[in-house]
């Protein structure tokens, strides 16, 4: 997978804080980055941990703890931070790019897969997360490839492709790929293209759209707590079921899966009043255990500054 550099590649992850765009932080922030970038991972992470101490939603501090975490040889901790920020911050691309890198290092492509395709929901002119599904998918390719002539060794048309595949990741038959040192210089980094979006034609068309990809973007990652979060207190049950009753379901049902994605297309907006209003759309959903498209609206109404769901319906 690439930012300057390919999958497994840990100097991708030093290559995306340079790009990372957020407002430049303080002096603290510089020097621990500084500290960072010369390897002296322990008193950068010391000096991280000193601005989150005071600024604990800092996602550029939280950025670059993920990062020291990579070079520390943690990766489940530094999963732990990524996905905090995705939570956090799900429209930021970087974050699920660098789990998608974590992911396939673990050899997790199913996981690394859907941490992309949120990246590119969410920003889709983001043309590494692009190419970094496009490895994802050679490399899922190739492992069906692999399986397939376990089971035949005289399919020559498998065995032409696998080494088409080999050809292209730069690795023969009896080698894997070799991963670069965490010395090594990455390439010039490059920032993420602009993305032009159309602004709705009112802010509260806007703050119910970016709930309802807030809300599809917490069920793909299977973050169960902060998808029930966008329910309301208030919120129609299926067939009036007990509140809790269906929490429980909801969640036994989205942890259950290897892998969630929900698309959502073509959301439309009505407002029916200062608290109330209904936003429509196509939903497609992708698991490792079901596929379905369909129409849903979701009832909603405005609690405090946010707008949270009352009522589901589908078609």
């Amino acid at each position: 997978m690439k930012k300057s550099c390919s999958i497994g590649q840990r100097s991708v992850f030093c290559a995306l804080l340079l790009c990372f765009s957020l407002t430049a932080g303080a002096d603290d922030f510089q020097d621990a980055n500084s500290l960072f970038k010369q390897g002296q991972h322990a008193k950068a992470l010391e000096k991280v941990n000193s601005i989150l101490a005071n600024k604990p939603k800092d996602a550029q501090a939280r950025f670059l703890k993920g990062l020291i975490l990579v070079e520390e040889n943690k990766p489940n901790d530094a999963i732990a931070v990524f996905t905090a920020l995705t939570n956090d911050y799900p429209e930021l691309p970087e974050p699920y790019n660098n789990l998608a890198v974590l992911y396939a290092g673990l050899g997790q492509y199913e996981k690394a897969k859907v941490a992309l395709e949120v990246a590119i929901r969410t920003h889709p002119s983001y043309a590494t997360a692009h190419e970094n599904l496009g490895d994802i998918y050679a490399k899922m390719a190739s492992q069906a490839y692999d399986r397939a002539l376990q089971l035949d060794r005289s399919n020559a048309k498998t065995q032409t492709k696998l080494e088409l595949i080999r050809e292209l990741f730069g690795t023969k038959a009896a080698k894997p790929a070799k991963t670069a040192s965490a010395a090594a210089t990455p390439a010039a980094p490059i920032a993420p293209a602009a993305e032009t979006r159309t602004a709705p034609a009112d802010a509260g068309d806007a703050a119910i759209l970016k709930m309802t990809n807030d809300w599809s973007a917490a069920w793909s990652t299977q973050d169960v707590k902060r998808y029930l979060s966008f329910y309301a207190p208030d919120f129609k049950t299926p067939g009036g079921e007990d509140r809790a009753a269906w929490e429980k379901t909801r969640e036994e049902r989205i942890s259950a899966p290897k892998f969630i994605q929900v698309s959502i297309e073509n959301a439309k907006v009505s407002k029916i009043d200062d608290t109330h209003a209904s936003v429509t759309f196509k939903q497609i959903y992708q698991s490792s255990k079901l596929n379905s498209t369909g129409t849903k609206t979701l009832l909603l109404v405005k609690s405090g500054n946010s707008w949270q769901i009352q009522e589901e319906q589908a078609k």
